[in-house]
């Protein structure tokens, strides 16, 4: 007969969540420690660099070749995924506050209908850029198996770190991160 509350595996859960956010920010660069919490999980990054040509919702093609001389996050996320729907206004936020020349935020919708991504930017109040991902393959080449997963280019448009799951990018935290991004 089991023992277990569902108080004890809450805490066993929350216990090791932590820790292994702990662990991850304790391996990244100088500046990217300090984001950790049970929501997310940032690690530095180890996979191949996937170049990708992606329209957006007003038929612009965005190239990774194209997005050189600034920092950029790559959000991956789907609207029926509730913690990309909770990030996705902080997201705007720091847009806003930083700006497309110094920070670029393009919010990469994983695999649905147009009409679908572009219903949830309106009922938002969305501005980024929606790139459409109708079919998974950047996603996939890019390793994302989590929603959201964010990763962080540098100006010189190389990976440096992978956020998986929702993040306050508003938060000081993130903004140790962005800061990192703009630096290099």
């Amino acid at each position: 007969m089991p023992t277990d509350s569902p108080r004890d595996s809450f805490s066993r859960r929350y216990f090791l969540q932590a820790a292994l956010a702990t662990a991850s920010a304790t391996a990244l660069p100088t500046g990217a420690q300090g984001l950790q919490g049970p929501a997310y999980e940032v690690t530095s990054w180890a996979g191949p660099v996937a170049g990708f040509a992606l329209a957006d919702s007003t038929g612009k093609t965005w190239r990774l070749a194209d997005l050189s001389g600034r920092a950029v996050l790559l959000n991956f996320w789907a609207s029926w995924c509730e913690p990309c729907r909770a990030e996705m206004p902080t997201l705007q936020q720091v847009a806003d506050l930083y700006g497309p020349d110094k920070l670029l935020v393009l919010a990469i919708n994983f695999k649905e209908p147009v009409a679908r991504a572009l219903r949830f930017a309106q009922s938002t109040g969305l501005s980024l850029p929606i790139l459409l991902d109708a079919d998974g393959q950047v996603a996939r080449r890019w390793g994302v198996k989590v929603f959201p997963t964010t990763l962080l280019l540098d100006r010189r448009g190389r990976p440096q770190q992978r956020v998986q799951g929702e993040v306050d990018w508003t938060g000081s935290a993130a903004e140790k991160l962005i800061a990192g991004l703009l630096k290099s």
